[in-house]
């Protein structure tokens, strides 16, 4: 594993998960942290992480799988429970790799994956970060723009590069300009894997039960979750609602929200320097 921005990680491996591949990469020593991606097309682990990991390997074993149905990981997500799914397979990487807890950083889909880890085996988690996560207030109002263009991408007439281009520049960043043509072409690339194309991982739900299974905020067991958590919400996100920060800390006993100006969707790529030096305080306990 090469990427900009980032050392070669000490060992890559395949672990088998519930009769299915998930491709981990790790680097560094210290506390373990997952780092769990989001869900847009062609997404995944090491290139949304490519700005954190080697700052957070400095102080902690970094974990970074490709979830379910992204990147060298099988293809393949429930689409009946697709939060519970990913939990239950990245509980089984712990499991895996030996580790009784850790601490889960989340953005997006990978947010709602964390979220339902804890919610589901909360001993399994030291501490959470949070950003933009998915399943919060679904049910309350309709899908944003964002979400709509992330979900419409393997619809209509198919993948293409424009309209993968048009959901990262207009949808999933603050300043579209910053965003460099490669970091598109590598991810239209890993959208149109034939596996992919054939079985997206994520898309509309099938049922409204399914819509109403992953709204976070429905959740009794929300107002319970002992794990102390970090929000980190771009106050200019157009795919998951900033108002859904407020959601989770009002209804989380232990959550502190911080709402980040002039970012969008994708907080740890946009602020890279303040996303690392906060996720590393809270995950170390210097609040």
């Amino acid at each position: 594993m090469t990427t900009q921005n980032q050392p070669p990680s000490t060992h890559d491996c395949l672990l088998d998960v519930a009769g299915r591949k998930i491709f981990v990469a790790q680097t560094g020593d210290g506390p373990p942290v997952l780092l769990l991606h989001g869900g847009g097309p062609g997404a995944s682990g090491v290139a949304n992480y490519s700005r954190n990991i080697a700052e957070l390997a400095k102080e902690y074993r970094v974990i970074v799988p490709d979830l379910p149905g992204y990147g060298r990981s099988s293809k393949g997500v429930d689409g009946s429970d697709p939060f519970g799914f990913l939990a239950d397979h990245i509980r089984g990487v712990l499991d895996r790799l030996g580790l009784d807890k850790a601490h889960l950083v989340g953005n997006s889909y990978g947010g709602a994956c964390a979220l339902r880890l804890a919610l589901d085996t909360p001993d399994r988690v030291d501490r959470m970060v949070l950003m933009g996560p998915g399943g919060i207030g679904t049910t309350r109002t309709l899908p944003t723009p964002g979400l709509n263009s992330l979900l419409d991408y393997y619809g209509g007439d198919g993948p293409s590069r424009p309209k993968l281009e048009r959901f990262i520049r207009t949808h999933l960043v603050f300043n579209a300009a910053e965003v460099p043509e490669s970091v598109i072409d590598s991810r239209y690339r890993d959208s149109i894997d034939p596996e992919v194309v054939a079985n997206p991982p994520l898309t509309r739900p099938a049922s409204l039960r399914t819509v109403w299974k992953t709204d976070f905020t429905r959740d009794r067991r929300l107002a319970r979750l002992p794990v102390p958590t970090l929000v980190l919400w771009g106050a200019a996100d157009q795919v998951n609602r900033p108002a859904g920060g407020r959601m989770l800390a009002e209804r989380m006993p232990d959550c502190d929200l911080y709402m980040v100006a002039n970012t969008g969707h994708w907080v740890q790529w946009e602020r890279a320097e303040l996303f690392n030096s906060l996720c590393a305080d809270f995950l170390a306990g210097r609040r």
